[in-house]
């Protein structure tokens, strides 16, 4: 591939990880079973990125294993009833357009692995969304970096990626012991925790103390982690596949103060233009949470609720859709609100109940945030 024997495309996407793993001092290349491309959305990736892509796939260039996409910048299919902008909507659609013309699978999920693609313990990825390498590393115990919208593209292609950090057993260590004296109740909580110990550990990996915890929670406390700190790996004990701990390990203690002066220093206090939920994507079981808590009492402002789009098809069917949308809501697929163009849309305060979301809002979309739980930033 490198010697250009198997066309010009496989050679650039090889020299992207050849170069890689050399500057991580990889030994070697090992096979990858899937890639997660990020770099999906418009807002993100600007003119260039999109040039780049459509060179890429005008030269022929294909995926050679399983490879799906990150978020794009907006529902594709109901792009106008979300207020997208036209001309960042064609846009959208000529980036999206690139990567099926790869071969890529048009997922548009940062969270694929709650529409089947659930790599085992042990397995080698190449995944680029923050939350989903957090998760995949974490709850699932796959293998993969923190891989780049390009060098996720590369593995695709190639089906291989260098061997080097988080793939190598001795490298999955945590550095950090967080004891959990908080009393979490609710999703947010979990988020807010994720907020101030991404925060505490940088790029160090956490290791929590035994707490009881679900699928939806750990994925928020990841998310959060990875968005205020660059954590790609954390253990929580009794609970994740792995809980290896370094015998120098230092101890952190998180309590219900932190949980409080954290929450407080994320909220604005503002009542929100727009609540947005689902970050990384709501699964069907959020979703039927925030139906039940809508249909008793409808919410005071515009909503939507971000998921995939096999999760919106599957809601649809249940008619969550329908109650959704009664109560002044829109179940959004294949985007959310950090790679959505907010501000030229209009809104300046963005309701969230997630810890990324809140980290991303202001500086990516220029928002203040209005945080906390579902019932109350939706009610405010």
């Amino acid at each position: 591939m490198l010697d250009g024997e198997l066309g010009e495309t496989k050679r650039t996407a090889m020299e992207i990880l050849t170069a890689l793993g050399r500057i991580y001092n990889a030994e070697k290349m090992i096979p990858v079973s899937s890639a997660q491309v990020a770099g999906v959305s418009y807002k993100t990736i600007g003119d260039a990125g999109l040039e780049y892509l459509e060179i890429m796939a005008s030269k022929g260039a294909k995926v050679s294993i399983p490879t799906f996409l990150n978020p794009a910048g907006m529902d594709v299919e109901q792009w106008k009833e979300q207020g997208i902008p036209k001309e960042f909507a064609e846009k959208q659609i000529h980036i999206l357009d690139a990567y099926k013309k790869m071969g890529i699978m048009s997922t548009y999920t940062c969270t694929p692995y709650q529409i089947g693609i659930r790599p085992g313990k042990g397995e080698h990825i190449a995944w680029a969304e923050s939350s989903a390498v957090a998760f995949a590393n974490s709850v699932l115990g796959a293998r993969t970096n923190r891989e780049g919208g390009p060098s996720a593209l590369s593995a695709g292609i190639c089906g291989v990626t260098p061997y080097y950090g988080l793939h190598i057993d001795e490298n999955r260590v945590a550095g950090v012991k967080v004891k959990i004296e908080a009393n979490l109740k609710s999703d947010n909580d979990f988020g807010t925790m994720g907020y101030f110990i991404g925060r505490e550990v940088g790029k160090r990996y956490p290791a929590f103390s035994k707490i009881k915890a679900s699928e939806i929670q750990l994925k928020l406390l990841g998310a959060a982690m990875a968005a205020s700190g660059a954590v790609p790996l954390f253990y929580v004990e009794g609970v994740t596949p792995e809980y290896i701990v370094s015998d120098d390990a230092e101890e952190i203690i998180f309590t219900d103060d932190d949980l409080k002066k954290m929450k407080e220093e994320i909220d604005s206090g503002e009542k929100p233009d727009l609540v947005t939920l689902g970050c990384p994507h709501a699964s069907i079981e959020e979703i039927k949470r925030v139906v039940e808590l809508v249909k008793e009492k409808k919410p005071t402002c515009k909503f939507w609720i971000c998921t995939a789009r096999k999760t919106k098809e599957k809601a649809e069917e249940l008619g969550y859709d329908k109650i959704i949308k009664e109560a002044g809501g829109i179940l959004v697929a294949d985007t959310c609100m950090v790679v959505c163009p907010l501000k030229e849309m209009g809104f300046n305060i963005t309701g969230a109940n997630s810890g990324k979301a809140a980290k991303y809002l202001p500086n990516l979309c220029k928002q203040k945030v209005a945080f906390g739980d579902i019932e109350d930033i939706l009610y405010r």
